[in-house]
């Protein structure tokens, strides 16, 4: 645990004090936020922020390769190919926040991305149905395509607010890092070193040396090269691990949930960024637009219409976000009553906040 809290440190430091840099050339660049009619803040901002999260993850990495013991997880080739596709995704990124580049450049660089990761490795080979359920070539680099891009996507649709984008992140990185760690004692022989592990620690450091720079009011935006940098990690952290999950070897208190759990933590720790992106999609194409054409109609512009102020909305996001990730988690530790009664009375403390907050806080900018 101490070489990941040592990552964690470096990959946070190193985030935090590049961040004002990357700002300085991020407005000598010309890669600026101007105001449009969809945006909820009120002057341009410089972006490009993923490229301090970037450095972090390399930083970390380059300390992890001169560990003792995290050092083994460089020793086949998957964190090789993370490295590559971090490297192509935020230069596509960066260059998407400078130039606005066409949609159709955008989603072929991500998916170069996904198939470098699956060159070197990280595929979904397999899925935790009844046992180890191993899926066809052709399958696998499919769904592992489908994968990257998704998350990638869909953090980016939800990166509308100060801070929205990487504290769910963090929060679902925490989540999942908790997961991966526990899981690792259940290996032959028992092993806490992964890559999954290793890429959750990662981006908890990343998020937590952000969001001081990030959070409203912000000085910064991570930008395409953030979010899609964001996305691509959980999206392989979520791969690498879930190939390597037993059902029948995951030590929980109920039979159900050991068959549950390494499907549904995954998702859970993605879920709202997913739904909000498909939400998006369906509500764009039964308007007769295209899908990527933006709006101001996603899930946390509705909590702003609630009422909430910019903080209140993102940190009840935050909420839904710790509620799904430690809800689900919780069936690790808990006998499967006692994860439902807590899953559900999280959901009941979210939705609380979620509608009945606004009518007790005056709205941001509201002199009352």
């Amino acid at each position: 645990m101490r070489e990941y809290l040592l990552v964690m440190l470096v990959a946070g430091v190193v985030t935090f004090w590049l961040t004002p840099l990357v700002r300085w050339f991020a407005v000598r660049a010309g890669a600026i936020t101007p105001v449009r009619g969809r945006d909820v803040h009120a002057v341009p901002k410089p972006r490009l922020g993923g490229l301090a999260m970037l450095a972090g993850l390399f930083g970390a990495t380059l300390v992890a390769s001169r560990l003792p013991y995290l050092s083994q997880i460089f020793a086949d080739t998957q964190m090789y190919g993370v490295l590559a596709a971090a490297v192509v995704v935020s230069a596509l990124g960066a260059a998407d926040d400078r130039w606005d580049l066409h949609w159709a450049l955008k989603l072929g660089g991500q998916v170069a991305a996904a198939v470098v990761m699956a060159a070197q490795g990280v595929s979904l080979i397999s899925l935790p149905i009844q046992g180890y359920t191993i899926l066809p070539g052709p399958v696998s680099l499919a769904l592992t395509i489908l994968l990257v891009v998704a998350t990638m996507n869909a953090v980016n649709f939800v990166d509308g607010l100060d801070g929205l984008a990487a504290g769910m992140v963090g929060i679902a990185a925490a989540a999942f890092f908790v997961w991966s760690y526990e899981l690792s004692h259940t290996y032959d022989p028992p092993n806490v070193f992964s890559t999954a592990t290793f890429i959750t620690a990662v981006l908890m450091g990343v998020t937590a040396g952000f969001l001081p720079h990030n959070f409203h009011p912000s000085r910064l935006f991570m930008g395409d090269a953030g979010s899609l940098l964001l996305g691509l990690l959980m999206a392989a952290a979520t791969i690498s691990l879930t190939g390597t999950v037993d059902p029948a070897a995951v030590g929980v208190a109920s039979r159900t949930a050991a068959v549950v759990l390494p499907l549904a933590l995954p998702v859970a720790v993605v879920a709202i960024p997913l739904v909000d992106m498909l939400l998006a999609v369906v509500r764009r194409t039964r308007a007769g637009r295209k899908p990527w054409d933006a709006d101001a109609r996603h899930l946390h512009h509705q909590l702003l219409r609630l009422g909430h102020s910019h903080r209140s909305a993102v940190l009840t996001m935050y909420l839904w976000a710790a509620t799904l990730a430690g809800g689900v988690l919780s069936f690790n530790y808990l006998p499967e009553w006692a994860g439902l009664v807590l899953l559900v009375s999280l959901g009941v403390l979210a939705a609380l906040v979620t509608w009945v907050v606004p009518r007790r806080v005056a709205p941001e900018g509201d002199p009352s």
